[in-house]
């Protein structure tokens, strides 16, 4: 379920065969000219409002589900992730996911727990698929697996329809997530990752994060470096060309009812 920043990048994730795409807030901040989230107060730095325009733009380009990176619900309080959830649900996509921290501090058990259970009564009567994060391994390391695994209990009891923890590539570790309940594990495929090795680690679905919107962007800072320092354009190698491109957008414009 690899992850778009824009339509474009939806649609040609699409074209390409994955049955279900996602968004990622750190390529649509990155978009957007933003940070992630601002530095040293931790904000968010793209509202929700400007979040869900993207979010727009990406489920109305593609005809796949798209599951939204929905940060902390935008909001710390459990109506604020039930409002979130509704406009996720308003905006046709057909799941998402809830950090359970804001701006590093990690919510105590009782409220991670009280949102994630507005979110699936937000959610009540639809297919839509709940994804609740934790990131106590990202950000507390040092005791970040066992607190990890048992706010995945809490959270699959609560009943969350997935589960995710970022940063996480570690097989002894994702053997003891994926073992902590019953409940799909999602997880993020690292550099030195492979579909297989984490499909044989119990993991039920694979997202990519901001991995590929930070390869465009690094990209784009290569084919920038080779301009102004050799005055060249080998980078052109790489490029979609302009009739196949187009040839994509216009397919899809075709199909559209």
């Amino acid at each position: 379920m690899p992850n778009a920043w824009d339509a474009g990048s939806a649609i040609l994730l699409a074209e390409a065969g994955f049955a279900a795409i996602a968004t990622t807030s750190a390529g649509i901040a990155a978009a957007l000219g933003k940070a992630d989230f601002l530095v040293p107060e931790g904000a968010t730095a793209v509202s929700r409002s400007q979040m869900f325009d993207r979010v727009h733009q990406i489920v109305s380009a593609v005809d796949i589900p798209v599951s939204g990176d929905l940060e902390n619900g935008y909001g710390d309080k459990p109506e604020e992730v039930a409002e979130t959830i509704r406009l996720a649900i308003d905006a046709g996509l057909a799941g998402a996911s809830i950090e359970d921290h804001h701006s590093g501090a990690i919510y105590d058990d009782d409220l991670a727990v009280e949102r994630i259970v507005a979110a699936k009564e937000a959610a009540s009567g639809t297919d839509f698929v709940l994804t609740a994060r934790t990131d106590y391994i990202l950000l507390r390391p040092a005791d970040g697996l066992s607190a990890a695994v048992r706010r995945f209990q809490l959270f699959a009891e609560t009943g969350a329809d997935c589960l995710y923890a970022p940063a996480v590539n570690d097989p002894a570790i994702l053997a003891a997530l994926v073992g902590a309940s019953e409940t799909p594990i999602n997880a993020i495929m690292g550099r030195n990752d492979t579909v297989a090795g984490l499909g044989a680690a119990g993991v039920a679905r694979i997202s990519l994060g901001s991995g590929i919107s930070r390869a465009v962007l690094g990209f784009i800072r290569d084919c920038a470096r080779e301009l102004l320092d050799q005055g060249t354009m080998t980078f052109a190698d790489r490029q979609i060309s302009h009739p196949d491109l187009n040839a994509v957008f216009a397919r899809r414009e075709l199909s559209r009812p």
